[in-house]
């Protein structure tokens, strides 16, 4: 079993980046005229990087397969970005921050590179106010921030409920001043389907014009891939539609190690399932667990009442309702990381006291903030005994100016008002912590091969706090990225242009073509999102909030039987030479039925509960997750072998200097 090369520098913690960019390679401005890069996703993290190494010099190839980089599904990031700017004075600090990312992923994740992440996560903020980001500011004109899940200060900068799009338009007007120099050529609605590699290093990718099906070859120096997570293997989550793993995939089958692929998060704050109809779910911000406080009934025979429309939730007296985060975790309250918040919704409600028709969802609720805050207002506006019409009023003035979006989202989806009746959510899929394994330059295990943000397997091991996401992508696409990849490009000044017209672009067109072409000559009779679902519904059911060995064997052996007859029996319609989203889809669910059953494979072999793996067999008493640092406190990187089955486990082993590894509690 092999153990891989981090390349994490020598000496102090907080001495290692510094020391490594001062150490390693770099390509002066009048040679980086001279090397290509490609870009593979554009949201956050690509086009961050984009952005930055086309204004470094170098030139810049971009691909995304939405229409603009504007649709990248960054921007349904809502509730805010961390960094240890402790405006608020409240004891925070990159040290803290470091360590409560650490304690958050479970002691799964990499020491250095964590804490490179909270020293760049000060810079980042400086960089998007730069770019116009539009933060909310507190009265004396500072930055202003909340609170956020798993953590005691408050360091999540925020612009209202849509944080990920604002910072999204700084990203893309940052491309775009590039574009209009001609250092960044973009290649909208195209779709990567292969790495190339040259002597063994990447040097290009095949593309397909999903406008006009086109098969395209591109060379490049160096390639990233920055396309997001893999959260739609479960078919029902809050990524966009068009989410995939496809280019990340395509990189394992050439050679790159994927890493944890069964650490996935459940976001707690979601609204809930209403039928096999749906397509997708919509996250309701965690933001909202700063004022919302989360209940169900106490009695059973109340949420029976409630779920049969007998009984509204306003009707249930305050004494009758069970606070049960306040209630067992009293320390962190409604503020629990996500994981833990998630676990004890899907408790309750499999008790029997879920509140919606189905049973799977709980109570999000205002009435205590909007009457908070009301009294505070009328107060503040030197208006003496308010009644409580004014208070009312006035509390809910306060609570849109902070949520009034989400708010506004969720009255159009559920057709209820959340100001008087409480929002109803229940976890759901979000973020995939798992992604292609890199070193501390953020290289694959392919030379040339990059990988950034989510697309990685990033810095958060088990459970991604909440607000981490944005601070990652923007940390690699500014900070890292940019240096890191000097190191290996150095050795390129003298290169010249990859040419497309040579024996390794063949065979990767050729087996795109025929991988196409299987696709289309299957002529079954059911439907590719048919599969999807199906696939799906193994992957919640046995490998989602909670698993077990006996279910995880089950589903290895039902998703390998269900990519059997998927590649029998599905029906992809139109041709390879067109507009045709049903090959696109087919393509992509492919690969997640390659993917899906790696994931249980992962989920098996980790025999311990951490974050946001949860095994039923290693639990403590109190039902809360129950680690084993002794013979599970790596990385577990995955190697390709012709079937996820055969796939080859490698470990790259955590090793922890700086901090002591303990029980999380957060009572």
């Amino acid at each position: 079993m092999g153990t891989l090369d981090s390349k994490v520098p020598s000496g102090p913690l907080a001495e290692k980046w510094t020391k490594h960019k001062n150490d390693i390679n770099l390509v002066n401005p009048a040679n980086k005229r001279n090397i290509d890069i490609i870009v593979v996703g554009t949201g956050l993290a690509g086009g961050a990087a984009a952005a930055t190494l086309a204004e470094l010099g170098y030139n810049v190839k971009t691909f995304c397969y939405q229409d603009s980089p504007r649709r990248a599904h960054s921007i349904a990031a809502q509730g805010g970005i961390n960094a240890a700017k402790n405006y608020q004075g409240d004891g925070d600090s990159p040290y803290r921050l470091f360590y409560d990312t650490i304690k958050g992923g479970d002691y799964r994740s990499r020491e250095a590179n964590v804490y490179r992440l909270a020293e760049e996560s000060v810079n980042i903020i400086d960089q998007c106010v730069a770019q116009g980001v539009p933060f909310a500011r507190e009265y004396g004109g500072l930055l202003d921030n909340r609170s956020f899940g798993g953590v005691l200060v408050s360091r999540t900068f925020y612009a209202k409920g849509q944080t990920g799009q604002q910072l999204l338009l700084g990203c893309y007007a940052a491309m775009n001043r590039q574009i209009n120099r001609g250092k960044i050529k973009p290649h909208n609605r195209h779709e990567m389907l292969d790495l190339v590699l040259v002597d063994g290093k990447a040097r290009g990718i095949i593309a397909r014009d999903l406008v006009t099906g086109k098969i395209e070859r591109h060379s490049a120096h160096a390639v990233v891939l920055a396309s997001g997570g893999y959260g739609n293997v479960f078919y029902l989550s809050t990524n966009a539609m068009g989410s995939n793993v496809t280019a990340a995939w395509r990189a394992h089958r050439r050679g790159a190690f994927f890493a944890n692929p069964c650490f996935t998060q459940i976001h707690p704050t979601c609204i809930p399932v209403s039928g096999d109809h749906q397509s997708k779910l919509t996250l309701m911000s965690e933001s909202l667990r700063n004022d919302g406080r989360i209940w169900v009934p106490k009695k059973k025979e109340d949420a029976e009442a409630i779920r049969a429309g007998k009984l509204k939730p306003t009707q249930i007296k305050e004494e009758d309702r069970d606070y049960y985060l306040e209630r067992r975790y009293p320390a962190f309250g409604n503020l629990v990381p996500r994981d833990v918040a998630s676990r004890a919704a899907k408790e309750r409600c499999d008790a029997g006291f879920g509140v919606n028709k189905t049973g799977e969802a709980v109570y999000l609720d205002f009435a205590s903030a909007i009457q908070r805050y009301g009294e505070e207002k009328a107060y503040t506006s030197g208006i003496k005994d308010p009644d409580p019409e004014t208070i009312t009023k006035l509390g809910e003035e306060v609570v849109a100016s902070k949520y009034g979006n989400l708010f506004q989202m969720y009255e159009k989806i559920v057709d209820e008002n959340p100001y008087k009746t409480p929002m109803m959510i229940y976890p759901a899929v979000h973020y995939t912590m798992g992604g292609l394994w890199v070193d501390y330059n953020l290289q694959t295990t392919i030379p040339g091969c990059y990988s950034a943000g989510e697309a990685n397997f990033s810095d958060h091991g088990a459970n991604r706090l909440g607000a981490s996401a944005l601070m990652q992508g923007l940390a690699d696409g500014y900070f890292v990225l940019p240096y890191t990849i000097g190191d290996y490009l150095a050795n390129d000044i003298r290169t010249g242009p990859i040419p497309t017209d040579s024996e390794a672009f063949d065979k990767a067109e050729a087996d795109v073509r025929a991988r196409l072409e299987r696709l289309l000559n299957a002529k079954g009779t059911k439907s590719v999102d048919y599969y999807h679902k199906k696939l799906g519904k193994i992957m919640w059911n046995k490998c989602g909030m909670s698993r077990n060995a006996k279910e995880l064997k089950e589903a290895i052996e039902e998703i390998a039987a269900l990519r059997s007859e998927f590649y029998e029996n599905v029906r992809v319609t139109g041709s390879m030479d067109e507009l045709n989203q049903e090959l696109e889809k087919a393509g992509r669910v492919a690969d997640f039925l390659e993917l899906g059953e790696l994931f249980a494979k992962d989920a098996l072999q980790r025999n311990e509960s951490c974050g946001g793996h949860f095994r039923e067999e290693y639990q403590t008493p109190e039902g809360e997750a129950l680690r084993d640092d002794k013979n599970f406190k790596y990385v577990s990187a995955w190697e390709y072998k012709g079937e996820p089955k055969d796939a080859v486990l490698h470990k790259e082993d955590l090793v922890f200097e700086n901090i002591e590894l303990k029980t999380r509690s957060y009572k």
